[in-house]
């Protein structure tokens, strides 16, 4: 696989599979984490929800001023060293059980994020712009993809087993310990690298550091500051006056304008010959915004899927396996004392209090009598954090199949384009909301537990759209993108990123207005159709532009 690649993707490869064992473990334990009453923070659904998303947004904000940073000052080797050393610091802190210290860890692991990447995925298509290696970046880009994944599957292994025997903390700092193995592993590779980690400089006609922050990021910072302290009109739905639901909400859709403005103005002051490349690249990250804002829902609607509408019993030699691995926990079916939840699992709180019950665990609450054991019994149940590695597998094994895929069209001349790759991936994407809608059904809208084969079909179905998707984006950036800033409009393909998946806070927080969660899935599915109209009708125009700039 890798002979016919640069020498230095392997350690690419293994550098970003290390980041993402660390960030994935995080988010699959994050919103859990935030929920538990007892050693986590008791927030509700909607509460947990929304710092989710704001937070997911924020780390995918970043990379727009690391990206930047990178290109004119510091290189793209500097620029990951430091983004991974203060990604692994945040996951430490985090496991701190203080909400200052949550706080803190999270503004770390933002800005880190924002450093490391941009960089690494500009630094891998660096090599892929020499003349050998130009046919096969798509090619490359779904390795490195498939390295992401790998980190992404294994991780929550690790934080699940860690998080019953030793609580959250030491998950928590597992993820620390794999972003700094991923930062020694990028430093090891330093000799296959050459002179591609080299910053390019202050290009003429580029907006010099002083005037982006006085015309970007402090504008971006009044703006959130209005966002977070205008109100608008209170309704049922909308108790706190905020405009779109919440606060930070308001906050970050407010930051987000200035810097949006900016990257409009890179289309209008650009040379004629790099106009088209770069409108045909803010189209791209104009739709896949909503694509964005329904795959991050496995962090939370998802998560919370797993957790309370999906069957996680395990019995015979599965329960023996999973016992000993630590990666589940028994639970006694016997009336005790413990935290009051309505009929869609919302939690009860009083004068900021949660509310007390004496009833069975929240796990049987709607499983079928059937299925019920006996008063005093155990069962064991795998840990729902386990959910989160579904996709990521699908992303191992389905990897080679569609790199095969396009390899064998190649060969025949028939490979479709990289904006056609996105558009198809829109529509498999929106098609695999159909299986959740079918499991709402199945589950009589939550009334009884379903077969986790609903979530593995559905991450199933989604993970071919998000091939399809993901490294096509990151390939057509690297591909499309004026050289002198590069590393800047990879960083707007995760400003697009990072307002989807604020979209995605904001959707999975409204999971308990829905009574038919069906609805809730219908939603999405609308939003995703739409995203694949608007892109097959940018299809021809955007094949036109890289046709005429000389890229497949």
């Amino acid at each position: 696989m890798w002979k016919s690649h640069p020498k230095a993707l392997p350690f690419l490869f293994l550098s970003e599979m290390w980041e993402r064992f660390g960030y994935y473990l995080m988010i699959g334990i994050f919103t859990l984490y935030l929920k538990d009453v007892e050693a986590g923070f008791a927030m509700t659904e909607k509460e947990a929800s929304d710092l989710y998303g704001t937070f997911i947004a924020l780390v995918f904000l970043t990379p727009f001023i690391g990206g930047l940073i990178a290109d004119r000052y510091l290189g793209y080797k500097k620029s990951i060293v430091i983004g991974g050393l203060m990604m692994g610091a945040g996951y430490f802190m985090m496991g701190i059980h203080n909400i200052t210290m949550l706080y803190v860890a999270m503004t770390l692991v933002i800005l880190g994020n924002g450093f490391f990447k941009p960089n690494i995925s500009t630094l891998l298509g660096n090599f892929y712009n020499d003349e050998q290696y130009k046919e096969k970046k798509d090619e490359g880009y779904n390795i490195f993809y498939m390295g992401i994944n790998i980190g992404a599957f294994i991780c929550n292994f690790f934080g699940a087993a860690l998080q019953i025997l030793l609580g959250w903390q030491y998950a928590f700092m597992a993820a620390g310990v794999g972003m700094f193995v991923g930062v020694i592993v990028f430093l090891l590779g330093t000799k296959h690298y050459g002179d591609k980690t080299e910053k390019k400089g202050f290009q003429q006609g580029d907006m010099p550091f002083y005037k982006i922050v006085l015309f970007i990021l402090l504008p971006s910072v009044v703006f959130g500051v209005i966002g977070w302290l205008i109100k608008g009109v209170q309704s049922e739905v909308n108790t706190n006056s905020a405009i779109f639901g919440s606060d930070s909400t308001d906050a970050f859709i407010f930051a987000c304008i200035p810097v949006i403005f900016f990257y409009g103005s890179l289309y209008f002051k650009a040379k004629a010959e790099d106009k088209r490349p770069i409108g045909a690249l803010l189209s791209i990250f104009a739709v896949v915004i909503l694509f964005w804002a329904v795959f991050k829902l496995n962090g939370s609607a998802l998560n919370t899927w797993a957790d309370r509408y999906t069957d996680r019993q395990v019995t015979g030699t599965t329960e023996k396996v999973f016992s000993g691995l630590v990666l589940s926990k028994e639970l006694t079916y016997e009336k005790t004392e413990t935290e009051l939840y309505d009929e869609q699992f919302r939690l009860q709180k009083e004068n900021g209090e949660v509310k007390k019950t004496v009833d069975y665990p929240v796990y049987f609450r709607n499983t079928s009598k059937e299925a019920l054991p006996q008063e005093g019994s155990k069962i064991s149940v795998w840990v729902t954090s386990l959910s989160q590695s579904i996709n990521p597998g699908w992303v191992i094994i389905l990897t080679p199949l569609v790199v095969a895929f396009f390899t064998y069209l190649r060969g025949r001349k028939k490979e479709p384009s990289t904006p056609t790759k996105i558009a198809f991936g829109l529509l498999i994407s929106a098609l695999s909301v159909l299986v959740m809608v079918a499991a709402v059904q199945i589950g009589n809208n939550g009334a009884e537990k379903v077969s986790v084969w609903w979530l593995v079909a559905n991450y199933g179905v989604i993970t071919i759209g998000e091939l399809f998707l993901s490294p096509m984006g990151l390939s057509v950036v690297s591909k499309l993108s004026p050289k002198n800033i590069t590393a800047l409009m990879m960083g707007g393909w995760f400003l697009s990123t990072s307002i989807g998946n604020k979209l995605s806070g904001v959707l999975a927080s409204m999971w308990d207005t829905y009574d038919d969660k069906a609805n809730f899935f219908w939603i999405n599915f609308g939003l995703l159709m739409f995203a694949t109209v608007l892109m097959f009708a940018l299809v021809k125009n955007l094949n036109k532009v890289m046709r005429d700039h000389g890229i497949n």
